[in-house]
């Protein structure tokens, strides 16, 4: 199969077997129609084994990890069954270890079909294939959509709690996640958690070693992976934060607005900055840009405001209106980025910030305000992403490049993706 395609599955029960150069560690999640889990017991994987209608096989001498799907005992309302790899050893990208998904009759053993993605590079975990039901007949789809952040990344996308609390930690040859270290040493040593029992249970991993003899100094609690989204209103971001696009579990927006905004540093100056927008496939490759030059893409699913030649005046300097919906499918991803063409750098500009509005209300949902400014002629501002379950995921970026025009801005903004 290649990536997209799908097949009639032919057999009732199937075992979904992925293989790759290095071990790997592969799960499986059913989805409702709308791509989520109903509660973390939907998550089958190597320590929680048993799911209805769906086990994890663990690899052994001779057989890789697999995920068997009996299609005819999975729940009504389970309309999805996404398999998905995530390289064993910690940190360790896909790059050159793409994985092959073999498709199995369970009860032969024949093989149904094989699907190994094109090329990956910075992805450490991936969607392998789904098994999906469509008009009362089952499926199989070759996917490969990876994500860089790991499995928390697959987990929190189809609405796994992956809530990290600080919790007591041993002293780590190599940790994970930098847990906060007990107030004294227990008599004896509790067992370890795996990582991806914590995903599941919502509790941080905790490095298998023994317990100091007297505590550290704690360090910073580790990163929440908590998922933000607009249930509480008004979003203001740090750099890499991120928001989903989403209010109560439902997409929450059809059109936004993205403005984008700075000063002069100076009295009596100019800055004439260029807001662009710029429109990536789920291999990073640009389909189309919209800046000043070019101000509708995508039969004006996206539309810019035009261009602003002094950075004067109140309020966002340019916008760019995104109509979600009416986006083609496959843009999987939106950048937004300022350059400066005169070759003015950034150190002559203050209170650069970016915000996301409600394009028919114009209530200010997420805001991103840039704090610092560098010497160079362009700034990544923020992305947008369409997550594999089809809602839009808002992140802050901020980083500086070397770059007049919105066409030298595409290979860095592709490589921030």
């Amino acid at each position: 199969m290649t990536q997209g395609g799908n097949a009639p599955l032919t057999a009732t029960r199937v075992t979904v077997e992925v293989t790759a150069p290095k071990a790997l560690d592969v799960s499986g999640l059913l989805l409702t129609d709308a791509g989520k889990v109903r509660s973390d017991a939907d998550f089958v994987f190597y320590n929680a084994p048993n799911g209805p209608g769906v086990t994890h096989r663990p690899a052994s001498a001779g057989t890789p990890d697999a995920i068997t799907i009996d299609t005819a005992a999975v729940p009504a309302g389970i309309t999805k069954i996404v398999v998905t790899a995530s390289p064993d050893e910690a940190g360790a990208t896909f790059a050159g270890i793409e994985p092959t998904a073999t498709v199995r009759d369970s009860a032969t053993g024949a093989v149904l079909v094989t699907f190994t993605p094109p090329p990956l590079s910075r992805e450490t975990a991936l969607v392998v294939v789904e098994v999906y039901q469509r008009n009362g007949a089952w499926k199989v789809r070759a996917v490969g959509q990876g994500y860089a952040n790991g499995l928390a990344g697959i987990a929190t996308d189809f609405g796994v709690s992956v809530d990290d609390q600080p919790a007591p930690a041993q002293t780590p040859a190599a940790a994970p996640v930098a847990p906060t270290p007990p107030p004294a040493p227990a008599a004896s040593t509790p067992p370890p958690v795996d990582p991806r029992v914590a995903l599941a249970a919502g509790t941080p991993p905790m490095p298998q070693a023994a317990p100091p003899a007297a505590p550290p100094a704690p360090p910073a609690a580790a990163p929440s992976l908590t998922k933000v989204t607009l249930d509480k209103g008004r979003v203001s971001l740090t750099k890499g934060g991120s928001v989903s696009l989403e209010k109560n579990g439902k997409p929450f927006l059809s059109s936004v607005r993205m403005g984008l905004g700075w000063e002069p540093a100076g009295h009596g100056r100019n800055i004439d900055l260029d807001a662009s927008c710029i429109a990536f496939d789920a291999k990073r490759e640009k389909l189309d840009t919209a800046w000043f030059m070019k101000l509708g893409i995508f039969n004006g699913a996206i539309a810019h405001s035009g261009d602003n030649l002094t950075g004067e005046g109140g309020g966002d300097d340019e916008s760019i209106t995104v109509h979600l919906n009416g986006l083609p499918p496959e843009v999987c991803g939106l950048v937004f980025v300022v350059n400066s063409f005169s070759g003015q750098k950034f150190t002559e500009v203050k209170n650069a910030y970016c915000r996301l509005m409600d394009a028919s209300t114009g209530q200010e949902l997420v805001r991103f305000d840039l704090t610092q400014s560098e010497a160079h002629t362009g700034v990544v501002m923020c992305k947008l992403v369409r997550q594999y379950s089809g809602e839009w995921v808002m992140t802050a970026i901020g980083e500086y490049v070397d770059a007049k025009t919105a066409r030298a801005m595409v290979k860095p903004a592709a490589s921030m993706l």
